[in-house]
């Protein structure tokens, strides 16, 4: 795909971000969506993500980050007899073209298609609060590929995965991305945020 992007104005209060981590090659997820290289690396209550989660309204994720979820968070489809309740009470759009389980309790819309209007249906329910693009990466490419992209927040381990779920995959080459903030968590993340140029 294109790195080229149009010149539509986005809005300085709302922001649409991409915020997540990856290992030091590039990678958020082993190839079968394991996470159990990240977190030994720290604990996500001594990062920024608690006030990150704060200012956010409205949450897209892609199906194989919902299933994660389901497995690892919720223990959906498990024997564990007090399964955890869904963590956000922020509104969720997950895009998929399967059938998917909700869960009780929860806001979870189910969507596929173009990103674009369910940019806009997040938008209206966020009520002037960010927007979270919480993964993969093919699916916040494409918010990127429509010019919805205003921050990348990424916490890189210290650790190498040779393979797995890319970050990104897209080429941002000209313009590059700008960073503005580095944050360093212990000895094994270290937070980059970068703007995405219009």
């Amino acid at each position: 795909m294109s790195s080229q992007r149009n010149n539509e104005p986005t809005s300085l209060a709302m922001r649409t971000q991409y915020y997540s981590a990856s290992s030091l090659d590039g990678f958020i997820s082993k190839p079968d969506d394991s996470l159990d290289w990240l977190f030994p690396l720290g604990d996500v209550n001594k990062t920024s993500y608690p006030s990150f989660l704060d200012d956010v309204g409205a949450i897209a994720m892609g199906s194989s980050t919902y299933g994660w979820m389901l497995q690892h968070t919720i223990k959906h489809g498990t024997d564990q007899a007090n399964p955890s309740a869904w963590p956000y009470e922020q509104p969720t759009w997950v895009f998929s073209s399967r059938t998917l389980p909700s869960v009780e309790g929860a806001d979870i819309r189910f969507v596929s298609g173009h990103v674009r209007p369910v940019h806009e249906a997040m938008k209206a329910a966020a009520h002037g609060r960010n927007l979270w693009l919480a993964g993969g990466g093919g699916l916040v490419a494409q918010f990127y590929d429509e010019n919805l992209l205003d921050e990348i927040i990424v916490q890189i381990g210290s650790v190498t995965l040779c393979k797995g779920k890319p970050l990104l995959p897209r080429q941002i080459i000209s313009p590059a991305l700008k960073l503005v903030a580095v944050q360093q968590y212990g000895p094994g993340l270290v937070e980059l945020r970068y703007e995405v140029p219009t």
